[in-house]
């Protein structure tokens, strides 16, 4: 199907903030000749000793005469988180060697407005260079010509070849054109599944899951009696049916070889149908349909759940309750593989003057020691695959989990009809399907109609 780009502008600002709510050169005797030969050469000695300097002193006056300032915007999420930025910024500042300096100036989040008000600033005339960044913003700021096409700085980065192509790949799909690229990669959360390695070994399950196929019988080998009762007291699969849910559910229509440019095609249904089936025949909670993350996480945190997806964000506390007893798996392959990224980016904006300087801090950002600063620091994931191959991110079994499916992560299609079909119609929908009220290809048109109208 061929996608649309988002052509309503002013629409797209509730879009961007909706979805949010989250880097610079013959005459005389002998005896006079000689004298003069030894003149000449003394001569020649002092300019070649003098020429060095005078290089020196002409270079550092290039230099000083090419010292840019680049204005760099940003959000944090708490004051450690602006510290840090604002300790990156320092180190950049003193060791990159071409006289950059970059700014920084925070500004608020401010549950999503963040995006609506660089906007405004920006179609008002604002000096900011750079500024970090989510996808969701990308069409509005596109379409009035904001963004600068960092395609050619990317593809003759030296570095370009340390981020995954499909990172590369989901930058471009936000911008509406595969050709060129607006947005830089700076750091990203994955979806995997959790599971408890005890509840794996009481259902008999050696290993986890290495395909789709796999994942289904866990679930259904993990919803156990554990009393005799005849009664589940385990549910296989914590499922996330009310807002959020379409991001799990995702990873069900792709394993099944489906997408989300046909939702209506016989693989999407079929994931959907696998969906549908976990829920009909119990096992996942009855309250699915309206389970929410506080939801999901609390039936997996009381053990009333064996498996549940969510990302790094929730890593700390499940370590806290279990211990060893949590672990994670990338979501695994079937027909198909997806699983949803979140992101933060940066961007250069097309009004910046100094368009190479500011390259360079987004790509200190991206994989310099920037990248390795920010994301040991807050806990994000990657996209430097140098960073990531790292000891702090390979011995943390979560941050392993969502490296491993860096390669095939991806995000809803961005359009103007986003919004709304996160929020109202997916979840009201599959809510039918859970129950019975439509089939799964009835569902899977109405979201189809929905998403791509």
């Amino acid at each position: 199907m061929k996608k649309r780009l988002v052509t309503r502008k002013i629409m797209a600002v509730a879009t961007a903030a909706a979805m949010a709510a989250s880097a610079l050169t013959a005459c005389g005797s002998s005896g006079t000749q000689a004298t003069e030969a030894a003149k000449t050469e003394a001569a020649k000695t002092e300019a070649a000793t003098q020429a060095p300097a005078a290089e020196t002193e002409k270079a550092s006056e290039k230099d000083a005469s090419e010292a840019v300032t680049i204005k760099f915007q940003y959000w944090a999420d708490n004051t450690d988180y602006s510290a840090l930025m604002q300790d990156i910024i320092k180190k950049f500042n003193a060791e990159n060697g071409k006289g950059i300096t970059v700014v920084g100036e925070e500004q608020p989040w401010d549950g999503g407005a963040y995006a609506e008000n660089l906007f405004n600033a920006k179609m008002g005339g604002s000096d900011v260079d750079v500024s970090t960044w989510k996808l969701t913003s990308t069409p509005l700021f596109v379409n009035n010509d904001l963004l600068l096409d960092l395609t050619p700085y990317v593809d003759t980065m030296d570095t370009k070849s340390d981020i995954d192509d499909n990172i590369y790949n989901v930058m471009k799909q936000a911008g509406g054109d595969d050709s060129k690229m607006f947005v830089m990669p700076w750091n990203i959360q994955v979806l995997y599944v959790y599971y408890r390695p005890s509840i794996f070994e009481k259902a008999g399950i050696t290993e986890v899951p290495k395909t789709y196929e796999e994942f289904l019988e866990d679930i259904k080998k993990c919803t156990l009696d554990t009393d005799g009762d005849g009664k589940t007291d385990v549910y296989g699969f914590g499922m996330r049916g009310a807002k959020g849910g379409q991001e799990p559910w995702g990873s069900f229509v792709y394993g099944e070889g489906g997408s989300f440019e046909d939702l209506t095609s016989e693989a999407s249904v079929a994931g959907m149908q696998d969906f549908i089936d976990l829920y009909t025949n119990g096992y996942v909670p009855p309250t699915a349909t309206s389970d929410g993350f506080n939801e999901i996480i609390a039936n997996f945190q009381s053990g009333l759940t064996a498996m549940t997806i969510h990302h790094t964000g929730s890593s700390a506390k499940m370590e806290e309750i279990f211990g060893d007893d949590v672990s994670a798996f990338a979501f695994p392959a079937g027909k198909g593989q997806w699983t949803s990224m979140g992101d933060t980016e940066t961007v250069i904006f097309s009004s910046c003057e100094h368009p190479d300087a500011a390259f360079e801090w987004v790509k200190y950002l991206a994989t310099g020691e920037g990248q390795k600063m920010w994301c040991e620091g807050t806990g994000n994931v990657p996209v430097s695959k140098t960073v990531g191959a790292g000891e702090y991110f390979q011995n943390n079994r979560f941050m392993k989990a969502s490296l491993d499916g860096e390669s095939y992560a991806g995000i809803i299609p961005i359009r103007d009809t986003t919004t709304e079909w996160i929020s109202d119609l997916w979840p009201n929908t599959v809510a039918q399907a859970l129950t019975g009220d439509i089939t799964a290809a009835d569902a899977m048109q109405i979201l189809q109609d929905g998403l791509w109208k």
